[in-house]
């Protein structure tokens, strides 16, 4: 992913009012992220728990911005991440849902998948970080494989969001 700048990230929500996007919060550390790592940018809202943020590029270069929820806790039992195929115990996957955008969402329809709850899918298919329960199942794709799955998964479903 490229860098990109906060003007950026509160320009590029699709789920959501032009004036929440300009409250939501975006993290203060956008230039030492690791985009060359990064497949989309994913962080949580500090001040409101079972609240996150995940921005996307898209093939013709603009970004799309979705306002996501969550509920806390966990079922305490192991679940894979729809987006990365990750493996986590407790609380490291979640249900994500976020409204549709345009005038479904705003009649209230929304949409879901399982996601890694710390947003770092990109991360795991790069091994560049390991879930807590280690490397309990064992693939045999490639890590360009892992990445392409994690970028395909994604896109599907922002184009879920936007149908």
């Amino acid at each position: 992913m490229r860098p990109i700048t906060e003007r950026d990230v509160r320009s590029s929500f699709i789920n959501c009012s032009k004036s929440e996007a300009k409250r939501l919060p975006v993290p203060k550390d956008l230039d030492e992220r690791p985009w060359e790592d990064l497949d989309f940018l994913g962080w949580s809202d500090p001040s409101a728990s079972g609240r996150c943020y995940v921005v996307v590029a898209q093939d013709d270069d603009s970004l799309a911005g979705i306002a996501l929820r969550y509920e806390t806790g966990g079922s305490g039992r192991a679940q894979m991440c729809s987006i990365c195929r990750t493996t986590h115990t407790g609380s490291g996957v979640s249900l994500l849902t976020a409204h549709k955008a345009g005038a479904s969402g705003r009649n209230g329809n929304s949409v879901g998948t399982y996601m890694c709850t710390d947003l770092a899918c990109s991360l795991y298919a790069r091994g560049k970080k390991t879930p807590a329960l280690g490397n309990r199942y064992r693939e045999a794709l490639s890590s360009e494989d892992k990445i392409e799955r994690v970028r395909t998964n994604i896109q599907a479903f922002i184009a879920r969001l936007r149908a």
